[in-house]
């Protein structure tokens, strides 16, 4: 029950592109821990039903997690089983850590005398799988992100530096620091530059058991930026995509853009 990257990718565009598709999730056993000796636990999953365990695992090639001094971390007594796959992070040092998955594929698809050829990989082996001049040559990249965050005895903002590809967080709260009833400020950036009017939404876990998605959602303004408030405490998935999805026409196959940038995050609403 293994996934190619390629999968991956394509179930994470599927996180942002549909609310009741399978979504892949991060899912630490806390998002602040103060301890002495401080560790978390992280399940990686896609399921139907968010963050429960019903579906298939997420591989964990191509996790990184970035410590607090911008070095990279190893996971430890990382397992896979039929379900899901877990790991753990020990927080050796005080701060915030990035636990993120973040890939970009591309989609392909011509034809060779009259017959539809598709292919899916990444752009790096593009070249030797899809003809450059092929007829009705048509290609769409995709570029996505999926992480969440966690906190080692105080949390700090060094992990949040953008790189400048893709959709991303650039957080005025802190999402380890987010409490139920209070208001929150967030900043989305696409490419680098303030993502105006990019729509996101929110969803809790626990769905089984209210029998509803309860999605909550916003749009951040000219400069990128939201100030929302969240009702209750949890644990929430943030998911966002770029640009937004156009309804196909009446008997007509739904058209991808160009490029599609998504974006997904566990974070942690506390108790006020």
């Amino acid at each position: 029950m293994k996934l190619t990257k390629t999968l991956i990718a394509l179930a994470l565009a599927g996180a942002a592109f549909s609310a009741q598709a399978h979504k892949p999730w991060l899912l630490p056993s806390s998002s602040l821990v103060d301890h002495k000796d401080p560790w978390v636990t992280v399940d990686a999953a896609i399921s139907e039903g968010l963050f429960d365990i019903d579906h298939v695992p997420l591989k964990l090639d191509g996790i990184t997690i970035t410590g607090p001094d911008g070095a990279k971390v190893d996971m430890q007594n990382a397992m896979t089983g039929r379900l899901r796959s877990t790991f753990d992070v020990k927080l050796a040092k005080p701060g915030t850590y990035r636990i993120a998955l973040v890939n970009q594929s591309v989609m392909a698809s011509w034809k060779v005398n009259g017959e539809v050829k598709r292919w899916r990989g990444a752009e790096a082996e593009m070249a030797a799988n899809v003809p450059a001049k092929a007829d009705e040559l048509t290609v769409s990249r995709t570029a996505s992100r999926l992480e969440t965050f966690v906190s080692s005895n105080k949390t700090d903002e060094a992990v949040f530096k953008p790189t400048g590809v893709g959709l991303e967080l650039v957080p005025v709260t802190h999402p380890n620091d987010m409490r139920a009833g209070e208001e929150a400020k967030w900043k989305f950036l696409l490419d680098g530059k303030p993502a105006a009017n990019q729509a996101f939404s929110l969803i809790p876990g626990g769905v089984k058991y209210r029998g509803t998605l309860g999605e909550i959602r916003f749009n951040t303004d000219a400069k990128g930026e939201v100030s929302f408030t969240i009702p209750e405490a949890g644990m929430y998935l943030v998911s966002s995509s770029w640009p937004a999805a156009v309804a196909p026409q009446p008997g007509q196959p739904r058209q991808m853009p160009a490029r599609r940038v998504t974006y997904a995050a566990t974070v942690e609403v506390l108790p006020q």
